[in-house]
């Protein structure tokens, strides 16, 4: 999304703000409850938001997709996330908008027309398969590998933290295709293919986990898994490169919807502050109650400010690191400050999932983990924007 586009207009922003939540409000909280108590999918939630057009708001016009920016996705992320679905409802949603963007930007014509238009309709729930146990954050060291054979490749090595593993159809893969020692840099033989889920090849293990039970994490298992030559993303070795495309966009919609939650965790507390009443009088009244809760206010403004100030440098072409991830940062600090204080609010009955608060709190945690954690983003911002010497 190299070129420079339009910045939606105020009215086009609350357009978008208005189609999004007529979709997402028809799915209560008694219905992420059952999701978050079960573990299913939110199949019901993904077709609807599919059937409106939304999961291709960031996709190319000829295929499909609405050709829109990453303002205009930001825009429905915060909403998507900002009424009671959490991280389960964001992240069912979120991997359409810019995980398969390696295909957007390096895929042939042939392999847009037969994988775009399948994800804007909702018909193909894609696996990423990025992140290895042994390698982290260190993504140079990935070790899964892709042997060139007649037509294709065969591939065997392990993932971690797969999502969507257990309903997904099609895996990003990441792999080596040159190893490591071999490589005259360290992002050099990378390579990356867009393919069939073949679970005759994949094992996949479930990994509980603390929050956003609806969408699956997985650890992945591949042992001679074959791909077809038309299956890989641009040229062999040259995968970590495309990557990088989707990295900002992804660190601008993580913070937004960090910031949607909590947002609606804020309402929740400041709902029942004022209807509780303790002592003859509404605990809102105490000063100890409302300066909290408008700090959190304060906080989670001022990161959709950064937020829609890194969407619009990215949208004009201008460089955004730094924005990108501050968003992630301070939104996700603001959001998971927000729910904690929503459960402190609530007392007692912010324990009980019957308030739905405790269930924010352990959703947007997750934010504050992945994809990259504080301290590299901390990191980054000290030696690209304040020009320190680099610390790792």
């Amino acid at each position: 999304m190299s070129e420079t586009r339009k910045l939606p207009t105020a009215e086009e922003q609350q357009a978008i703000r208005d189609g999004v939540r007529a979709v997402v409000t028809k799915f209560g909280d008694d219905y992420w409850l059952e999701r978050d108590e079960d573990g299913k999918f939110p199949f019901e939630f993904h077709r609807a938001m599919a059937d409106a057009g939304w999961l291709g708001i960031t996709m190319p016009e000829e295929y499909g997709g609405s050709g829109l920016g990453v303002t205009e996705a930001a825009i429905m992320m915060h909403e998507v996330a900002s009424h009671g679905g959490g991280m389960a409802a964001a992240s069912s949603v979120h991997i359409n908008l810019f995980g398969p963007h390696p295909i957007v930007i390096k895929g042939t014509d042939e392999q847009k027309r037969r994988w775009v238009p399948r994800l804007v309709e909702g018909k193909d729930q894609v696996a990423f398969g990025f992140t290895e146990p042994d390698a982290g954050l260190n993504t140079t060291r990935i070790k899964t590998f892709a042997e060139k054979v007649p037509g294709g490749y065969v591939v065997r090595g392990q993932k971690v933290w797969t999502s969507t593993g257990q309903v997904a159809n099609k895996i990003m893969l990441l792999t080596r295709t040159t190893k490591y020692e071999d490589c005259r840099k360290p992002t050099d033989g990378i390579t990356i293919f867009y393919t069939d889920f073949d679970r005759s090849k994949i094992e996949v293990r479930r990994i509980p986990k603390m929050g956003r039970k609806a969408v699956d994490s997985n650890a992945i298992f591949i042992d001679g898994l074959f791909i077809p030559e038309e299956d890989r993303i641009g040229e062999e070795g040259k995968g970590f490169g495309y990557i990088l495309h989707s990295l900002n966009p992804e660190r601008i919609l993580l913070g937004s919807e960090a910031i949607g939650i909590g947002q609606d965790a804020l309402r929740r507390a400041s709902k029942y502050a004022r209807e509780r009443v303790v002592f003859d009088r509404q605990i809102g009244m105490n000063q100890g109650i409302q300066h909290p809760l408008a700090e959190n206010w304060m906080y989670l403004e001022s990161a959709w400010l950064m937020a829609l100030k890194a969407a619009e440098l990215y949208d004009t072409g201008q460089p955004c690191g730094a924005e990108a991830n501050a968003t992630k940062f301070l939104g996700a600090r603001a959001g998971h400050d927000a729910a904690w204080q929503a459960i402190m609010t609530h007392g007692g009955m912010g324990y009980a999932k019957e308030f739905h608060v405790e269930r924010l709190f352990r959703e947007v945690s997750l934010v504050r983990l992945a994809p990259v954690t504080e301290q590299l983003i901390l990191s980054f911002i000290a030696e690209k924007v304040l020009d320190l010497p680099k610390s790792y």
